[in-house]
């Protein structure tokens, strides 16, 4: 669609996309925006997007806390460049407002005018776990769909995962839940009670290992900085598991499983469980390939050991998102244009 400054490159207009309507535009929509993110992926690896590193602010006094940078360009379809600016400060919650936020500026391709400032948290976790439920295809389908699915961090990335997974047909015999909080446990146990009727039997696990070994598709939501699951034995069944937090799983759990991350040079840098695995062994041998190459055939994981997707998160996925919500908005007319946000227009006033 004909973006507004293409339109008019003498007036530049930029408009604010609350968090209200990028909702709106995404509520019940979960194929369609996996579609997008596959899209995406597809896209990355032709090689028509820039995706430079991110970059992690961190700050001396609060060491839990972080803001990240991720720069990006899309070409395809979506054709934009931007910038998400995401925070994640985990004290957050035990004030009652959530651990991340997150804005997404959308710049126009043809003249590198920002176009829009979208709140991105939502599209943040609908990216995230769009990806997810994407991979979770993709990647059981040379093995029996597993029935019982386990929850480890029940935050809203965890409540977004599963309703992208229900959004797009799966459904479980079991839902398993462990958190550090027993509070946190029961509050998504309850949400997974609502979400998923009375056909899915649903247990709060009082350990990890006890979730791990009753689950085929493992969730991993949590905020953890560094390994905390050090036992390879826990995985001898070969379950599916989304590691979507990066740093859970020891490198002696990786390197005894399938590999698959999407960008092994973004994947294998900040102290993910990929990355403290290359530092062990000193190679990168041990990733078998991305979601791109599983998507093209490149790349088909065998049943018979566990697989493990570890998404480090490209920004070019957020502005496909964002792009299609702003597209959207414009279409309706419903867009909010920051009038004269662009002041000085003319080279010598």
């Amino acid at each position: 669609m004909e973006s507004l400054m293409s339109r008019s490159a003498t007036t530049p207009s930029f408009a604010v996309i609350p968090g209200g309507q990028v909702h709106r535009v995404l509520e019940g929509r979960h194929r369609e925006v996996v579609d997008i993110i596959e899209a995406a992926y597809r896209t990355h690896g032709a090689g028509d997007t820039v995706n430079p590193p991110s970059y992690f602010l961190r700050f001396p006094d609060r060491p839990t806390s972080r803001i990240i940078a991720l720069p990006a360009s899309i070409g395809g379809e979506s054709r934009v460049d931007g910038l998400k600016w995401i925070s994640s400060f985990p004290e957050n919650v035990a004030a009652g407002i959530p651990r991340a936020s997150a804005v997404l500026v959308l710049n126009d391709h043809d003249t590198g005018y920002p176009l829009a400032c979208l709140e991105s948290s939502i599209i943040s976790a609908a990216r995230t776990a769009a990806s997810a439920a994407l991979a979770a295809d993709k990647l059981s389908a040379g093995r029996e769909r597993p029935r019982r699915i386990g929850f480890f961090g029940v935050g809203m990335i965890a409540r977004y995962i599963h309703a992208y997974l229900a959004g797009t047909g799966w459904s479980f015999d079991e839902a398993g839940v462990f958190d550090l909080s027993a509070e946190y446990a029961g509050g998504f146990a309850d949400y997974l009670g609502r979400a998923s009727g009375d056909g899915t039997k649903i247990t709060v696990h009082d350990s990890a290992e006890e979730l791990i070994r009753s689950s085929d598709l493992l969730v991993f939501a949590t905020t953890a900085g560094t390994p905390h699951v050090t036992d390879p034995g826990l995985f001898a069944h070969n379950p599916l598991v989304l590691h979507v937090s990066l740093r859970d799983l020891a490198p002696e759990i990786i390197l005894g499983a399938v590999n698959i991350v999407d960008d092994i040079e973004h994947c294998l840098k900040a102290d993910t469980s990929p990355h403290l695995a290359e530092q062990q062994v000193g190679n990168r041998d041990f990733i078998d390939g991305t979601l791109y190459d599983v998507l093209t055939g490149r790349v088909t994981p065998p049943a018979d050991r566990p697989v493990i997707f570890s998404p480090f998160g490209l920004g070019v996925l957020d502005l496909a998102v964002g792009k299609q919500i702003y597209d959207t908005v414009l279409a309706e007319g419903e867009l909010a244009v920051v009038e004269d946000f662009f002041h000085e227009m003319r080279r010598y006033g």
